[in-house]
């Protein structure tokens, strides 16, 4: 971080405070979580919170990037499980819509975006352990496939973007505009279906 930044610190009741606040922005979301909340949720007093994290933006991207870490090692696991392309790449696909289309990752995206002049290594730091380790792990299975002969690919890196950005067709930016203040499972399962629908059409390999 740049030296006008607020730095994190680590000690011994870390983990407990992103925890605590992990379950206050869930529930809550950005706007909607107090600090007294968060405090007690962690069992902490609200100095011991301060001493860790003087911004709540930053407790919150923190939050954030801990919830992508933990949503793509899930993925990655499944990726290993065995079962077809098409059963992983729906479970990939689920997951990433999932935090996409909640209101906590649109809170996040809004944030990183706003804060992007000021504190712009925040944005870094959250892509670079949350979607940028995502898609390498996406990547890294689709290589996987093309060796097995399933998928033909040549450039694995941006297939791996373009489904992604599949996954967030149409409800995505509906949903961060503003034109849409909910989804149901319908709709998305009807992007779900068409991303990997897409994709394999694209990239399956020829029998």
């Amino acid at each position: 971080m740049t030296q006008h930044s607020p730095q994190i610190k680590k000690g011994r009741k870390y983990d407990q405070v992103v925890t605590g606040a992990r379950s206050v922005f869930l529930r809550e979301g950005y706007e909607g979580a107090s600090v007294d909340a968060i405090s007690r949720a962690a069992g902490v007093s609200k100095a011991t919170l301060y001493s860790y994290f003087p911004d709540k933006k930053l407790l919150f991207l923190e939050v954030a990037t801990s919830e992508c870490l933990r949503q793509a090692e899930l993925a990655r696991i499944q990726a290993t499980s065995g079962q077809s392309v098409r059963a992983t790449l729906l479970d990939v696909a689920q997951r990433v819509t999932a935090f996409t289309l909640s209101a906590f990752g649109q809170q996040v995206f809004r944030i990183c975006v706003a804060e992007s002049d000021r504190f712009p290594e925040l944005g870094r730091a959250f892509y670079q352990s949350g979607p940028d380790r995502a898609r390498a792990h996406l990547t890294e299975y689709l290589a996987e496939a093309v060796a097995r002969g399933e998928l033909a690919i040549d450039d694995c890196r941006l297939a791996a973007d373009q489904f992604f950005e599949l996954c967030r067709a149409d409800l995505f930016y509906r949903l961060l505009f503003n034109v849409k203040d909910s989804v149901t499972e319908a709709e998305v399962t009807r992007v779900i279906d068409a991303a990997v629908d897409t994709f394999l059409a694209r990239y399956r390999a020829p029998v």
